[in-house]
């Protein structure tokens, strides 16, 4: 069972790694006529790829800590 959940965390810990980098590329590719037109209510497609790496990340933050959670449980 130990192992499962080992390599489960490790997955999640990629899978969070692998959101950042995307939300750090979507970022980056932002220009500043995007932030500057970004007032208008309408969203850029950058923006709205950071946004949505930013929540894959926190949720998969939150998988891993549960798992985390749960290797503690039974290794006490």
């Amino acid at each position: 069972m130990n192992v499962v959940l080992i390599i489960l965390l490790i997955g999640l810990m990629v899978m969070v790694v692998v959101s950042l980098v995307r939300g750090v590329v979507a970022f980056l590719h932002s220009t500043r006529m995007d932030i500057d037109r970004g007032g208008d209510g309408n969203a850029t497609q950058m923006q709205l790829m950071q946004n949505k790496m930013m929540f894959a990340r926190i949720k998969y933050q939150a998988l891993a800590i549960l798992v985390v959670g749960i290797l503690l449980a039974l290794n006490s």
